[in-house]
């Protein structure tokens, strides 16, 4: 027992001692003792151990307040990579990241069609393009993570994604087999909740919601800096929320959800009825942006009603899980400029005045990137999780 409880103290410091190094290098032995608490033999002999295991290196000498010049220590994020997959209706986006969330290679393909079989095919070609442009390293790809417009539950099994017509799609087991590397599966809102709360937008903030807007709209709901997944894992799916009672008929079977009003199939469908695209057969949010900015007053006013919408289910949103901050995220991120004012004007007219104040609405600062990082992020996070001990 007593060898046992020395290990588990061992492994509990060296998380402790890494973790300093992650976010606060570069950093000296010294200063993580004073930082920790531990005594300054336990972090020598801790740090001795990372930087045989390549994840900490030495970077030379930090100032000296009198006696030896400290050696700095840092983490080497170039350790290992991650792979990221953004698995879009009508696309699929792929990153390869090193342990700090940088973006070392990317590859955008377009969807033409939604068949699993394709599909599938698709995001294993571009996995085995970033493995080949994936830098040496000690680690070499230690996980891929797959974010999926759709519900997945908590063993990442795709139970519904109805934009996609996908039921009961085991995904997960298909990639591992392939690639035989730890593989996670989750909702492409509650990866880009990750990736805003972790790189972009949502740092340092401990309750926000992330709002994915794409072809439908879903939501990632962090808590207490923590992701909120429900139940069973599949929390967060408010794009299905019924803001029309005798409303349009969705694909999920309901009637009037919100992403029928709000999303970019909505913008598309109403873009249609505006005599300059009346002939168009593919109608994207840069082209009703470039009329925008020409002053075409039938797309600003377009954007302003898509922009209220949007400003209508938000009120539930805030109702809800009273958050410090809404990220409005994905494709609808390239629309800031354009629905900000009437989303805030919805909210002024709406919302409680003590909710108001309490809560900001803003753009992902990751743009089209957030699910697509967050996910790898997922891979990189189980990575370390291995070596963590948890204590109720």
């Amino acid at each position: 027992m007593k060898t046992g409880d020395q290990n588990l103290v061992k492994k509990i410091n060296k998380c402790i001692v890494l973790h300093t190094i992650q976010t606060k290098s570069p950093i000296s032995r010294s200063q993580i003792s004073q930082a920790t608490g531990l005594n300054k033999a336990t972090v020598s002999s801790l740090v001795t151990e990372l930087i045989k295991e390549h994840l900490v290196h030495e970077i030379g000498t930090g100032q000296s307040y009198g006696g030896r010049k400290p050696v700095m220590l840092y983490f080497n994020q170039n350790a290992g990579y991650s792979i990221g997959i953004d698995l879009g209706v009508n696309y699929i986006l792929g990153v390869l990241t090193d342990l700090k969330g940088h973006i070392i290679e990317k590859i955008f393909v377009s969807l033409n069609k939604q068949d699993y079989p394709y599909v599938i095919n698709e995001v294993i070609k571009i996995i085995h393009k970033l493995f080949r442009q994936t830098p040496k390293s000690p680690y070499g790809i230690i996980g891929i993570g797959i974010g999926v417009p759709g519900i997945v539950n908590r063993e990442g099994t795709i139970l519904f994604a109805p934009n996609l017509n996908w039921r009961n799609i085991n995904i997960k087991e298909e990639i591992k087999k392939e690639f035989d590397l730890p593989v996670i599966v989750e909702n492409d809102a509650n990866s880009g909740a990750h990736g805003e709360h972790i790189y972009g937008a949502g740092k340092n903030i401990s309750n926000l919601v992330y709002v994915n807007i794409g072809i439908g709209i879903g939501t990632g709901i962090i808590i207490d800096n923590k992701l909120f997944k429900g139940a069973t894992g599949i929390s967060g799916e408010m794009g299905h929320q019924t803001i029309d009672l005798k409303g349009m008929k969705c694909r999920c079977g309901n009637k009037g959800c919100w992403e029928l009003y709000a999303s970019e199939s909505a913008l598309r469908k109403l873009a249609k009825q505006i005599p300059v695209f009346r002939n168009a057969e593919n109608i994207g949010i840069e082209d009703l942006i470039e009329k925008a900015n020409q002053g075409n007053r039938d797309v600003i006013s377009l954007f302003d009603r898509l922009g209220e919408y949007i400003g209508i289910g938000l009120i539930n949103v805030i109702n809800t899980f009273n958050p410090h901050l809404v990220i409005i995220g994905n494709r609808f991120s390239l629309l800031k400029n354009w629905i900000l004012n009437p989303i805030n004007r919805v909210l002024e007219q709406r919302l409680p005045p003590f909710q108001r104040e309490a809560c900001s609405v803003t753009f992902s600062e990751l743009g089209i990137y957030s699910c697509a990082l967050g996910s790898a992020a997922f891979a990189v996070s189980s990575f370390f999780d291995k070596e963590k001990v948890i204590v109720e």
